[in-house]
Formats: structure tokens, sequence, C-alpha cells
């Protein structure tokens, strides 16, 4: 006997088992999708809790690494001489000689730069994992901070100084931009992004971005080698008010940019098919995500070099513990990458006594491991590369 019950169709014809269209099944996706996302991926209380912990565990960080070094300032001292800025008579001075000086001159502004690091490259972190669909993606793994690198060093080697302070900036911005454009390009494939042509078209990248790095330091003097070298290691050894004031903005723009398009990063979570019937311009979406991480991974490398992983370890944790919307996602991974940034520039600074290990060899010890274990966890879920 035949089957006349009505069975509804899209445009090509295509029905799904319940004989709803491709558009109806994913606004019924969305629904579960939106009312999830908006409780921080489904634990609201987890996703609350986070942002606290994360805001208090920061201030501690914060408060702590500005009193450790050279000159000791114990918390109390520090908090006492943030009061007395503020013009409030609250608390101690620091006691020791020159204390002031060491904080606001020196302490503050690599603590703060470190805390506006950290949280730009966990936020782009987040970002490209959202805008790609896989916790593989990160500014480093795929290339983009090898990329600005190159940028940077290019202005720094040629002396282009036409955009006065903001020179070195806008050129990690284009080479950070060019990259995670090209990356994106590569990975494409029958309207998807495949996470081994992903990973292995970062790989490729970064092999191109170290040889420019090497052939720009070949063919300039000392004082450009020992800058280059800055920028493959890592350091904010040369942190001032005025990297803060530049890479502070660049943060603020791209994390109001990556919140505003939260909502339709989760959706995009359903596919790019789904996203476009629920009205998600999906093309556009992940063009304006790549300009944000550009803007973000710039904001990190021009003032302090190659820092590796953090994008790629802090948000993966933080959806463990809070799910995967991006209102929650986002502004924690911010939160983390500043306080992991601030609390691997103190052991840094202070391992060894008298010297300054380079901040990016630290992240990479911890981070290549936690890399490896995702990459097996990822593909031991998908059963395989295929």
């Amino acid at each position: 006997m035949t089957d006349t019950t009505p069975r509804a169709t899209d445009a090509a014809g295509r029905t799904d088992a319940a004989g709803r269209t491709d558009a109806a099944a994913a606004r019924a996706a969305a629904l579960d999708v939106n009312a999830h996302a908006a409780a921080g991926g489904g634990r609201p209380r987890a996703g609350r809790l986070l942002l606290a912990g994360l805001v208090v565990a920061l201030a501690v960080a914060a408060l702590v690494a500005a009193g450790r070094g050279q000159v000791p300032i114990s918390p109390a001292e520090v908090l006492g001489s943030i009061l007395h800025r503020l013009g409030l008579e609250v608390g101690s001075l620091p006691a020791a000689p020159q204390g002031e000086n060491a904080l606001w001159l020196v302490r503050f502004p690599r603590v703060v730069l470190a805390a506006v690091v950290g949280a730009a490259l966990g936020c782009a972190g987040a970002v490209m994992q959202g805008v790609f669909g896989n916790p593989l993606a990160e500014p480093g793994v795929i290339g983009v901070s090898a990329g600005a690198a190159v940028g940077a060093a290019l202005a720094l080697v040629t002396g282009i100084t036409v955009l006065g302070g903001w020179t070195v900036p806008a050129a990690a911005f284009a080479g950070g931009l060019t990259t995670t454009y090209l990356v994106y390009l590569l990975a494409r494939s029958d309207g998807r992004t495949e996470v081994v042509t992903l990973v292995l078209t970062g790989v490729a990248v970064n092999a191109v971005a170290g040889a420019a790095i090497g052939l720009l330091m070949f063919v300039t003097d000392d004082a450009g080698v020992q800058a280059i070298a800055f920028w493959n290691l890592g350091s904010l050894a040369q942190a001032n008010w005025s990297a803060v004031t530049l890479a502070a903005p660049c943060l603020a723009v791209g994390l109001a940019a990556a919140l505003l398009d939260a909502r339709r990063l989760d959706l995009l979570a359903l596919g790019e098919r789904s996203a476009r019937h629920l009205g998600v311009d999906t093309e556009r979406l992940r063009i304006r995500m790549i300009v944000v991480t550009a803007l973000l991974g710039a904001a990190a490398v021009a003032f302090t070099g190659i820092i590796s992983f953090i994008g790629l370890v802090v948000p993966h944790l933080v959806r463990m513990v809070a799910g995967p919307g991006h209102r929650v996602l986002l502004p924690a991974s911010a939160l983390g990458g500043a306080i992991v940034v601030i609390v691997a520039d103190l052991a840094a600074r202070t391992l060894v006594e008298h010297q300054e290990l380079p901040l990016g060899v630290l992240t990479a010890v911890v981070g290549g491991p936690a890399f490896f274990w995702l990459l097996r966890r990822t593909r031991d879920r998908a059963g395989g590369w295929r």
C-alpha cells in the first residue's frame, strides 16, 4: 500500500525523516541551541561561578605578580599603592626604597600588558574554534601569530614609521590577517573546513613564516637580529604604558565585536546549512571573525612576540567547565588567558635568579603536551582521521 502522507520539501525537494524541511529542522534545533547558549551552554550556574572565580583569580594573580621581583613588595602594599593613586587614603604604601617607582614604572605596565595579551590570545582562540568548528584551532597553530610576527619584523627591519607608534601593530595586523585568511581558504573543501587540513595548512604556513623570519635575520644587522629574536621567543621585558595604551583598544574592540556575534557563533555550531536557514550569513560571519582574530593576534604579537598555545588550551578548558555557549566562553577565555600569561610571566622572571626566561618557551613547554592530548582526544572521538 502506498504512503500518501504529505511530506514537506525544501527548494531542492529534500525532506528530513519527520517530513520537515531543512529550514524547519534547523529552527527546531536552534530553539535548543539558543536556550543552551543563553544559559552558558546549559550550565548557567557553572558559567556564572566560573566568571566570578576567574575575576577573583585574576585580581589575586595581578597583586602577587606586581609584588614579586628584586624589590619585594607585599600584596597589601601593592593594593595600598593602587588605592592611594585613586585618592583613597586606605592601606600602606610600599616600605621598600623606590617601591612606588618599581610598581608604577615597571611592574604595573608589565602585569597589565600581560593581562591584555593573555586576554587577546584566549579570546582569539575561542573565536577561531567557533568559526572553524573544532577545538584544535588557535592563532599559533594555524599561523596567524607567525604571520603577525613576520609583519612586525618587516616593519622593524625596514624602519618604516609612516603610522608612528601604530606602524608595528598595523604591520602585525596585516600579516596576521593575510595568513589567517590564507589558511581559511586552503582548509575549505566542499563548503566545510576540515580539521586535518586546517592543522596541516597551519604547519605549512608556520614553516614559511619561520623561513621568512630567518631570511630577515640574515639580511639585517645585529640590532635587527636581536629585535627579531625577541619576536621568536616572546617576552614582556619591553612592556610600558605606551604599549598598554596601544594594545588595550585592540582587545576592547576585538572582544566587543566577538560578543556581538556570540549568538551567531552558537548557531554556526548547528552546521553551515542550518545556520544559513536561520538567517546567518556564514561567509560574512567568518570574514568578520577572521578580522577579529587578526586584530586580537596583532594586539598580542606586536608587543610581546609569539606566545603559543594560550588560545588553544584555555578555551578548551573553559568549555569543559561551562559548556560551549559563546556568551560565557568568550569572556571566560579572555579572563583565563590573562591569568595564564600573568602567571607564566611571573615564572619567567623569577624562576632563575637575575635572569629572565623566554615567555614563549615556557608556554610552549606546557602547551605542547596539552595540544598533543587535544589532538589525540579529537581523533579518538572522530573514530580516526578520514
